[in-house]
């Protein structure tokens, strides 16, 4: 059975990965941060339905505290054959209003975290000559979004992360794919009020937001054996909002 630990786990997109991958057969660590009773709920969703899973807290932002996460999902679930890259926090804010602590802190979990984790995991792949790291950028770490600087900049570091550790792991058969999803029905973006999500659905051509469960799903093709050959990409489940 292959071990999939998906960070920040407890909701939205990376509590729909932990049941799609768990409905996949695969053995699950639900990783988060504070909200221990979401996660739990996640995690005895899985075992209760006849799933493997693990749970841990830790603050990824700390590169001690991502490498004893890695530590504890091998010792529970051993080797971690594929690694998503979920767990991220979003600023609304105007640039000139975002404090210095502000914008180290985006930093520190979007990308730190990111890269804390990832390291950790390499050891374990590297001898394997194979694995999956899909990290989680967003549109706007793309085209970028206005009143949202430190979070679209941290997400399109994302990107080039994506990019330069697919050309460095390629060698040992891991493959590293980025996905940037578009507006999902997260609790990220329960701040939009009705208005807002009304039009942001009137500018995508297929008239609707996403949910958590289709990008869980493109996250299980890209890591599954379907997928031999893509590695190095940005793929975006946006609705064609961004084309």
């Amino acid at each position: 059975m292959k071990t999939v630990l998906i960070t920040g786990a407890s909701g939205g997109i990376g509590a729909a990965c932990a049941k799609a991958f768990s409905e996949a057969g695969m053995a699950v660590m639900v990783h988060y941060h504070q909200n221990k009773v979401a996660a739990e709920a996640v995690y005895n969703q899985i075992v209760n339905t006849g799933g493997h899973a693990s749970i841990a807290k830790a603050d990824i932002a700390d590169p001690m505290q991502a490498e004893q996460l890695v530590h504890i999902t091998e010792q529970n679930l051993g080797g971690v054959d594929i690694l998503i890259n979920n767990a991220g926090i979003a600023l609304s804010k105007m640039f000139c209003d975002t404090t210095p602590a502000e914008w180290e802190r985006i930093f520190a979990v979007n990308m730190g975290g990111m890269a804390h984790v990832t390291r950790a995991v390499l050891p374990y792949m590297v001898r394997q000559k194979s694995g999956h790291i899909i990290n989680l950028s967003s549109i706007w770490g793309m085209t970028g979004g206005s009143c949202e600087v430190a979070y679209s900049a941290s997400k399109s570091a994302v990107i080039g992360f994506t990019k330069a550790l697919a050309k460095e792991l390629g060698p040992s058969n891991i493959l590293v794919n980025c996905v940037a999803p578009g507006v999902i029905d997260t609790e990220m973006n329960a701040h939009l009020d009705e208005e807002s999500i009304m039009l942001l659905k009137d500018e995508t051509p297929l008239g609707k937001i996403g949910t958590p469960m289709d990008i869980a799903k493109l996250i299980v093709y890209l890591t599954s054996s379907q997928n031999q050959f893509i590695t190095g990409q940005v793929v975006s489940p946006n609705g064609g909002l961004v084309i």
